[in-house]
């Protein structure tokens, strides 16, 4: 019998590698790793008699695809969630007449949660109001979430619950919107999830599972082996959750767990320090799946009209992080938000550990000079294109050149990895290549052409750079001896693809350590 872990795989086409010559059709695997690569001819007949042997019959053969920002445990609530996207809903009224759906199929006073809508997409061009969400849901408490993830609205149930009135003072960097003629609360909130996460049950067990089976499912499909999960309130208790996941084989992939920088005391008294880590013990090799400590995450916000925290507060605490041997990930979206992040990060310099900045969203040239000097990893999402790009150009205009500059960073010598940061957008690394290609928006318009990147390009920001920005060169993100073998099959090796035809890319199967985890 094949050993576990053991397998060999032929007729494959692989991406060219360094020195390769005759270009590789062959990989062997061993105990969870890459064996050997090289040519099937020159393969030892021993070696397909002692291991699984899959002809992959043409197959493009890359390393496994790897979201370097997203949010699991959100992201398996968002598939439990009423679906309130663009691709369910298209007004207020629909996202009422879905809630008030399960509503008929929720007991009174247990919550309700919607996930995902897009203001700019709904004919009233606006968000729903508490007063919404109340005709809707009379007596269960609802949360409809904004598909950035950094808005929600609630019902009149919901904001007693949570213990928000017209007297309520908001909370550091959080926003609470109000009627202009009463004061009292609209329902709309901007960046107050931890204020509400303190105040809102979680979601029961049991049902978490099921969120985190369907979603486990949606990274197989996709061939991502790896994730980065950047939610900035992951405690020790967090990363226990996670851990647990994947120690039951609940969720495939490795898992990298951000540490939320305002928590990073309570893990080192749990004795949890940058780069812990655990190996899955459903696993029969050495190259099990994985949960491994990472940056500590920071969130820098103007959505109040001022920075949060300050420059001075975000500088200390990117100095304490480093002092505990965390580099740090810092959220920054708005050009003034990069700017700040960038220039702490300049200030605070540390030898050893690889800082990185989430999104950047906004780069005007000044930004881009003050990035090159800080030299963070950029950690981007080529998806907000495909997904948002309209708005961007409409509401932007001009300015909408400044935008996700994918060429300008890659070629002023900055790391560029891609992600999917979901639940704002699927986890799809096949999309999010295209996004990066072509740059093209819902309404068929280009977000500044200048910005394209080549699919070679687009490859190395779900591979290579991302396991970069985890720290994890070393055992991922290539096809070498010696790295894990997480691997991802596809139908069209997509460096070989002109842009039109990179939408016939079809993930066909995905191997994490030498194992199928998901076929077609």
């Amino acid at each position: 019998m094949p050993a576990p872990g053991s397998l060999a795989l032929t007729n494959a086409r692989l991406p060219t590698l360094a020195c390769a010559r005759p270009r590789p059709d062959a990989i062997v695997v061993r105990d969870g790793k890459i064996a050997w690569v090289g040519k099937t001819r020159d393969m030892p007949p021993s070696v397909l008699s002692r291991a699984n042997h899959i002809d992959c019959g043409g197959n493009a053969i890359l390393p496994g695809f790897i979201d370097a920002h997203c949010h699991i445990l959100a992201y398996a609530a968002s598939l439990l969630a009423v679906d309130c996207s663009p691709r369910a809903v298209s007004s207020i009224a629909e996202i009422a007449h879905a809630i008030r759906r399960r509503a008929a199929q929720t007991p009174p006073g247990e919550w309700i949660r919607a996930a995902g809508y897009s203001d700019f997409q709904l004919a009233e061009k606006r968000h729903p109001t508490r007063r919404d969400l109340d005709a809707a849901a009379p007596d269960n408490p609802v949360r409809l979430n904004h598909r950035s993830g950094h808005a929600c609205v609630l019902n009149s149930a919901a904001l007693a619950r949570v213990g928000i009135r017209a007297d309520t003072p908001e909370p550091p960097g959080g926003t609470i919107a109000r009627d202009l003629d009463t004061a009292q609360p609209s329902g709309l909130l901007l960046d107050m999830d931890d204020f509400l996460d303190a105040r809102i049950p979680r979601i029961a067990p049991a049902e978490l599972r099921r969120g985190i089976a369907l979603a486990n499912r949606r990274f197989l499909a996709a061939g991502i082996t790896s994730a980065h999960d950047a939610t900035p309130t992951n405690s020790p208790d967090r990363w226990q959750a996670l851990t647990r996941l994947v120690e039951s084989g609940e969720f495939a992939p490795s898992l990298l767990v951000m540490a939320g920088a305002t928590h990073l005391p309570e893990f080192a008294r749990a004795g949890l320090a940058y780069g812990s880590a655990y190996s899955s013990e459903h696993s029969h090799h050495s190259a099990a799946a994985t949960t491994t400590l990472g940056h500590a995450k920071f969130v820098l916000t103007l959505s109040s009209g001022n920075l949060y925290p300050s420059y001075d507060d975000l500088s200390r605490g990117i100095a304490a992080a480093h002092k505990r041997g965390f580099p740090v990930a810092i959220h920054a979206v708005e050009a003034a938000a990069v700017d700040a992040a960038a220039a702490a990060l300049a200030a605070n310099p540390a030898p050893g550990l690889r800082d990185r900045i989430e999104h950047a969203s906004e780069c005007p040239p000044a930004t881009l000079d003050a990035l090159r000097k800080a030299n963070p990893v950029i950690v981007s999402q080529p998806n907000f294109i495909s997904d948002s790009g309209s708005r961007y150009i409409a509401e932007l205009g001009a300015q909408s050149r400044w935008l996700y500059r994918f060429r300008s960073i890659a070629k002023s010598g900055l790391t560029l990895a891609a992600s999917s940061d979901a639940p704002v957008t699927h986890p799809d690394p096949l999309t999010s290549m295209r996004a990066a290609v072509t740059r093209r928006a819902p309404s068929g318009e280009i977000l500044e052409p200048a910005e394209r990147v080549s699919p070679a390009r687009a490859l190395a920001m779900h591979t290579t750079a991302a396991a970069y920005a985890g720290c994890q060169e070393h055992d991922r993100g290539a096809i070498a001896p010696g790295m894990r073998a997480d691997l991802v099959a596809l139908n069209h090796a997509p460096t070989a693809l002109p842009p039109d035809r990179l939408p016939d890319l079809r993930v066909t199967m995905t191997i994490i350590g030498g194992n199928i985890a998901w076929q077609a």
